[in-house]
């Protein structure tokens, strides 16, 4: 037999319980308070009221007129029954000083003596008790009757105590029927309030937010992604540490609560957060990082903030431009296959033609020409991985039908570069310039492209890339080094351009290092790199003050 054990209560259900039982707490002991409270007043009114018909009558002329005949019951039985019945008095009973009664409601119980205290009254005082007579509890006054100064009678006023009982309990009806019905309106307005609660907690009872709550804080710290959640005010409503690592804030800064303008970002990273509307795989640039960026506003009417995604993607990015260059290497290299199958017939039909002497002259010729590039190249560059790209850029240049030259005054020799300069950062600085100046220098009438690499005295590294292009506008000499920007038409789908020379920046400024940009109308424009080799580290400083103004740049 299974047992089912029933689910608890969601935590809207228990906050209802709670305050429905509060308010029939609050109602109910507010009503027995006023009971007590009331019964207590009118007790003491019932008190006032006897004491103030026992001295009207003990005042009366006709009372003490009565008291002097020789059957004062005579005169005073029917005077008594009509105070009674004239006021709200239930008792009146008029006696002399032994305690003798003269008056009673009940004719029998004239003559007899009177039930209760006696003594204060004929020491002349007027008092009020509750006491049980012959009528039951009652609240009574007794008061003396004065014929000069001398004491001729009492009189006892009183109202019995069950009807001060059902005057309490008339108005406690009535406070009753008064607190039901705020209890009722409470519980309606409590039931509408909790009713909204549960349609924002989604029913869920107390334990099942809380493990949610654990879920929630252990996934947003085990996923490597940057998350960002931005309130309606652009404030940092939650940041997990992937997002702290990308963003380049520290562990221990405190950044809830503080909005984006504050963090110190990139001016365009921190447009595209405050942007109202959704961005979807922007591409931005921090000081060492290539960052895609996805916006997307929390729906529930107004505004109530953004969930912000950031994706590193600095290694594919590299990895991608590494990619582009094999391409290109593989297309240069078919080219060259289709050119040396030309040559080789070329030799060989020279041969059948028994013009043996002259195809090895051409063969040696085409040899010759090709070392001869070798040698220009790493006599001139002698670090590998520089040498290796400016070779297979060279056959691409060709292939693009640009010349692309290492000038003379270029020398390089390996084992100069240190290790906090990674090959990866060179080929990403020479590989972008190169294809830019490639680009720029393609419809002239003499395409060209020249390369500097060499050492200043040790203490830096100049690369110099200079083309045969229209050169850059001096307006834009700071715009070309901006993401997007670019003279050329998009690829497709308006995607992959406007990012290289961005790319070029963020290297050298990671570096230390310097970028310039010179033009001459008519004359190309030159690119200067300049890194520091004996302290080639990064200034995360400097690279976000470089950063400022550029958004992800790449190829002008």
């Amino acid at each position: 037999m299974r047992i089912t054990l029933p689910k608890p209560r969601s935590l809207a259900a228990q906050l209802f319980a709670m305050q429905a039982v509060l308010i029939a707490v609050l109602v109910v002991g507010y009503a027995l308070f006023s009971y007590v409270s009331d019964r207590s007043q009118a007790e003491e009114a019932a008190g006032r009221q006897a004491t103030a018909v026992a001295l009207s009558i003990a005042d009366s002329p006709s009372v003490r007129e009565a008291i002097r005949t020789a059957d004062p019951s005579a005169t005073l039985q029917p005077y008594a029954l009509a105070v009674v019945r004239d006021t709200d008095i239930d008792f009146v009973t008029i006696m002399d000083p032994r305690g003798i009664r003269w008056t009673h409601p009940d004719p029998g119980q004239i003559g007899l003596p009177f039930r209760g205290h006696t003594a204060a009254a004929l020491a002349g005082h007027t008092f009020a008790e509750t006491y049980t007579g012959t009528l039951g509890p009652s609240v009574r006054a007794v008061t003396p009757v004065l014929d000069g100064d001398r004491i001729v009678g009492l009189v006892s006023a009183g109202i019995r105590v069950d009807s001060i009982s059902r005057l309490a309990q008339g108005q406690l009806t009535a406070l009753l029927a008064a607190a039901a019905a705020a209890l009722g309106l409470g519980a309606i307005g409590t039931y509408v309030i909790n009713a909204r609660l549960r349609r924002h907690t989604h029913g869920m009872n107390a334990s099942e937010l809380s493990h949610m709550h654990d879920y929630h804080q252990a996934a947003l710290h085990a996923v490597r992604e940057g998350l960002l959640m931005l309130d309606g005010q652009y404030r940092v409503a939650l940041i997990n540490d992937g997002g702290r690592e990308l963003l380049g804030v520290g562990p221990k800064e405190d950044v809830v609560g503080r909005s984006v303008a504050e963090l110190g970002l990139p001016a365009p990273l921190t447009g595209a957060l405050l942007a109202s509307r959704p961005r979807v795989d922007e591409v931005h640039l921090t000081a060492d990082r290539v960052l895609v960026v996805n916006t997307s506003p929390v729906s529930g009417g107004e505004r109530r903030g953004s969930v912000v995604t950031l994706r590193d993607v600095t290694e594919l990015q590299s990895l991608t431009g590494e990619l582009d260059s094999e391409r290109g290497f593989t297309q240069a290299l078919r080219s060259q296959a289709h050119e040396a199958a030309n040559r080789l017939h070329t030799v060989v039909s020279l041969i059948e033609l028994g013009r043996a002497e002259e195809a090895v002259d051409f063969a040696t010729a085409e040899l010759e020409l090709a070392q001869a590039l070798t040698d220009q190249v790493v006599a001139a560059v002698g670090e590998p991985v520089l040498a290796a790209l400016l070779l297979g850029k060279t056959a691409q240049a060709n292939e693009r039908g640009v010349e692309l030259l290492v000038t003379p005054d270029s020398r390089l020799d390996d084992g100069l570069l240190p290790d906090t300069l990674p090959a990866r950062d060179l080929v990403t600085i020479l590989g972008n310039l190169i294809d830019n100046a490639v680009d720029a220098a393609l419809g002239g009438i003499s395409p060209r492209v020249a390369v500097t690499a060499l050492t200043d005295a040790g203490a830096e590294l100049i690369l110099r890339v200079s083309d045969t292009g229209p050169g850059v506008d001096p307006d834009h000499t700071e715009a070309v080094f901006q993401r997007g920007f670019t003279t050329k038409p998009s690829g497709p789908g308006g995607r992959g351009r406007g990012l290289g020379l961005a790319l070029v920046r963020q290297a050298v400024n990671r570096h230390g290092g310097t970028l310039t940009v010179t033009s001459e109308e008519g004359s190309g424009a030159r690119f200067e790199v300049r890194l520091p080799l004996r302290a080639a580290t990064g200034n995360r400083a400097v690279a976000n003050d470089a950063m400022a103004g550029s958004d992800t740049g790449g190829t002008a």
